[in-house]
């Protein structure tokens, strides 16, 4: 017989096979066959010394009667046998199993803490780096929101607020005086074009929006335009912390009349549909925390009053274009959410 056809040993898994069975007979079996032997035994002992009995008694009954004496029991005997081996069965086979997931849960762990090793100062150079560059972009935008101490230079574009002009009639202290109404000279220092203010309502879109951070910096310039700016940073901010985000709303839009004739002074229903925030979570989230909270609720109506005041000043020099961009910044949509949990729009 050639080599190929000889039977090739089996592959030896260790404490995942399956043990050999024994040789010959089991202890259960053993012991079964013993008892079975011993009752039989009795039983034609028994026979021997008593007999079948009278014939004319029971009759042929008697044969079947000797029958299931000896074999019931013995019977009832070979199923208790192969009762208690199956339960030693699955005694051993649960024994086997526990090992098993005993030795796998060792790999696991020792795999587990080889990984550990191997990566783990990899795994933490790149958090230092993510890090750093969290910290490099936090700086940035610092940097970029902070207004600088020297006035810059207004833009070509038509201003929001007119600068006064100077009467060449006149030669002016050194000083200006402050102007009417409590009006300083430093609110029309640096003005801000429409474009440059539309864009600083609506904040930059990313760390990398230099022409958004251009924007918000030459209208944080600006005093009357900064003031509107940072009431809506604060509100913005604190509406975030809820989980409540401006690009998440999608508001029903309103045509400019209606945003011209709230700059106007009128409030309810005429001008309800400024109110086009439909987001009942975001309404109601707004709601419960302008009761709760009162940093929350001193806030809102802070910013609530800043951009009624602003919007008042600005919109008879507004185009309805301009007007339109505007209510599609982020500022206008958290004045339309709050002005509806306010009942502003009721």
């Amino acid at each position: 017989m050639s080599d190929d056809q000889q039977p090739k040993p089996p592959v030896d898994l260790g404490i995942y096979s399956r043990q050999a069975a024994e040789v010959g007979l089991d202890p259960a079996d053993r012991i079964a066959l013993i008892v079975s032997a011993v009752w039989v035994l009795i039983c034609v002992l028994f026979l021997l010394v008593v007999g079948l009995g009278d014939a004319s008694i029971l009759g042929p009954m008697r044969y079947l009667i000797v029958a299931l004496t000896v074999l019931v029991p013995v019977a009832l005997i070979w199923i208790a046998a192969l009762a208690v081996k199956s339960a030693r069965i699955i005694r051993e086979e649960s024994e086997r199993l526990q090992i098993s997931m005993d030795a796998m849960r060792q790999i696991y762990v020792t795999q587990a803490q080889m990984a550990a090793t191997t990566m783990g100062p990899n795994v933490e150079r790149k958090i230092d780096e993510i890090v750093k560059g969290q910290k490099r972009a936090e700086t940035a935008l610092e940097h970029f929101a902070t207004s600088r101490t020297t006035p810059a230079a207004p833009s070509p574009e038509r201003p929001v607020v007119p600068a006064p002009q100077p009467d060449p009639r006149r030669n002016l202290p050194e000083e200006q005086p402050d102007l009417a109404l409590g009006t300083t000279a430093e609110d029309y220092a640096n003005p801000v074009s429409t474009a440059d203010f539309i864009t600083a309502m609506n904040f930059p879109e990313t760390a990398d929006d230099r022409a958004g951070f251009d924007a918000l910096r030459r209208a944080l310039a600006d005093r009357r335009a900064s003031r509107l700016i940072r009431a809506s940073q604060d509100i913005l901010t604190l509406l975030s912390q809820d989980g409540i985000y401006m690009d998440d709303l999608n508001p029903d839009r309103a045509r400019p009349e209606f945003w011209r004739r709230f700059a106007l002074g009128e409030r309810g229903r005429t001008v309800a549909t400024l109110g086009g925030i439909r987001d009942r979570s975001s309404l109601a989230l707004t709601a419960a925390r302008m009761r709760q909270d009162s940093i929350f609720r001193d806030a809102a109506h802070h910013f609530l009053r800043t951009f009624d005041k602003t919007l008042a000043s600005i919109a008879d020099g507004l185009s309805d274009q301009e007007i339109a961009a505007i209510a599609e910044t982020r500022t206008a949509r958290a004045f339309m959410l709050l002005g509806r949990v306010a009942g502003i729009f009721d």
